[in-house]
């Protein structure tokens, strides 16, 4: 059983470390479908580290948390990807893509000591970010419907995968913590380099 729950646990870590750049937001050349849209989330740590530890921390925080959190946040998600695709200028959504990284990060870390609410309107703030620079990537002649499908499929895919190495490693609240840390060490410095 420990060793299930460690691998599971390594697993979880691994995947967050599959990022090769500290942002998804290149720039470069058009985005135009679905898979495109499912990729993004997986290729910046900015969104890799935020998704899954919007699924960790519902796995800290236990009960209505556990769909609360991952919900508001597609949902949010999905309405700030409207914003921009609806000409709305969100000043600063890089940074607080950035910041979300920092302050989710320190969330996991902080023990779960947040109630579901609350937890479940700051993930959904953050979300918000999220979903509108996720969509300032699509390209000129794209499908933003099936981009955007791509997207949101990830982001529960990464959720999912937070709850599963939360809860499968409750035992192990140490490592959670220094992961916390970790990632609160990578959003403190995208927040500089933004």
């Amino acid at each position: 059983m420990k060793s299930s729950i460690c691998k599971t646990i390594t697993l979880g870590l691994a995947l967050t470390t599959l990022s090769g750049t500290a942002s998804a937001h290149t720039g470069l050349g058009a985005i135009h479908d679905f898979a495109a849209g499912f990729v993004h989330p997986w290729l910046g740590a900015d969104h890799l580290l935020a998704m899954f530890a919007v699924g960790l921390w519902a796995s800290v925080l236990g009960g209505r948390a556990l769909w609360l959190l991952p919900l508001s946040f597609l949902s949010v998600m999905g309405m700030g990807a409207g914003l921009h695709f609806a000409g709305v200028a969100l000043p600063y959504a890089e940074w607080g893509v950035a910041a979300s990284v920092l302050a989710l990060e320190l969330a996991v870390w902080q023990d779960g000591r947040t109630a579901a609410g609350w937890a479940g309107a700051m993930s959904g703030g953050f979300a918000l970010f999220h979903g509108y620079v996720h969509a300032a990537e699509l390209g000129a002649n794209a499908d933003a419907g099936l981009y955007t499908a791509g997207f949101l499929l990830a982001t529960a895919l990464l959720h999912g995968l937070g709850l599963a190495t939360g809860l499968a490693g409750r035992r192990f609240g140490w490592a959670r913590r220094a992961f916390g840390v970790f990632c609160a060490g990578v959003g403190a410095y995208l927040l500089v380099n933004v």
